[in-house]
């Protein structure tokens, strides 16, 4: 067995498909086809059931994968720990976020952690559907809730508030609503419903049972700016919401709280790299803590 097929092979089984995987890596299509025929010829199993518009793994083509990826895996933790005896942390780490923690809250602090480690390169990613730590789409990730599957290593970086928000113009033209009930009379922003990932990100039914937005924003920094412009009422992050003094708080007695957690995969544990930035986004968090709780009255 060629140990290059295998990191081939890898590539593909991440892309899905041959020609994505044939591009990712700067070969030709054929010449990857030919060589994924040989990786199975050389197991004597078939790996890839190829279709019109991708490749799906067979029954083994996955234990495969799983088995390299384990060893792939305790490559780079080695690779890691030899490395730290030679010197300081230095290479890519990679974190997955949501955008409303990524974008407004990590973002403008990953320079403090670059100062620190001059050889580190950051990379921060959203975390899209269907994300997954176990085929490296991040190193790093940070979650909605606690995970409840794989082989990760989860801690819990802080519980934070959503509120109802609207801007001082829409309240001046539609007036605020008493109560929960009244929230159907007005325009709501919201998640496009069939593209909310985890059960957590499912606010608006614990305000309004049937809720119906009128604008369908699959972004909470887009939901921000949607309301900010006066698009109608938004359940927003509290601690994206503050920073902006148009936003009010609407019927600021019912709120909902969640939690991020970060998580790992556990053969990474030892890698400096992904626990510096495992140790920093702790650090940050614990620093503004007072910053993700509801607005003061």
């Amino acid at each position: 067995m060629n140990w290059d097929d295998c990191r081939l092979f890898l590539a593909v089984a991440r892309a899905g498909q041959i020609l994505a995987a044939a591009r990712a890596l700067g070969l030709n299509q054929a010449t990857l086809s030919r060589r994924m025929g040989a990786l199975e010829a050389a197991i004597g199993a078939k790996l890839l059931v190829r279709r019109t518009h991708g490749s799906d793994l067979t029954e083994a083509g996955q234990e495969l994968l799983e088995t390299l990826e384990r060893v792939e895996a305790e490559l780079i933790a080695r690779q890691a720990r030899l490395r730290g005896a030679e010197g300081g942390v230095a290479g890519v780490v990679r974190v997955g976020a949501p955008d409303g923690f990524g974008v407004a809250f990590l973002a403008p602090r990953l320079a403090r952690l670059g100062e620190r480690h001059p050889d580190l390169r950051i990379q921060l990613v959203p975390t899209p559907r269907g994300f997954s730590l176990s085929r490296r789409e991040a190193d790093v990730a940070i979650l909605v809730g606690r995970p409840d599957r794989g082989r990760l290593i989860a801690r819990k970086l802080t519980d934070y508030s959503l509120g109802l928000y609207a801007s001082r113009d829409y309240l001046a033209r539609r007036g605020a609503p008493e109560g929960l009930s009244e929230l159907a009379g007005h325009d709501l922003v919201g998640y496009v419903e069939d593209l909310i990932t985890a059960p957590a990100l499912s606010y608006s039914a614990s305000f309004l049972r049937s809720w119906r937005s009128r604008f369908e924003i699959s972004s909470a920094i887009g939901q921000v700016e949607a309301v900010r412009a006066g698009a109608g009422i938004g359940v927003l992050h509290d601690y994206l919401a503050r920073s902006h003094p148009e936003l009010v708080p609407v019927l600021r007695e019912h709120r909902v709280t969640r939690s991020y957690w970060t998580a790992i995969h556990e053969d990474l544990r030892d890698v400096g790299r992904v626990r510096v930035m495992s140790d920093f986004l702790a650090e940050i968090v614990r620093e503004s803590h007072g910053a993700f709780g509801p607005p003061e009255a």
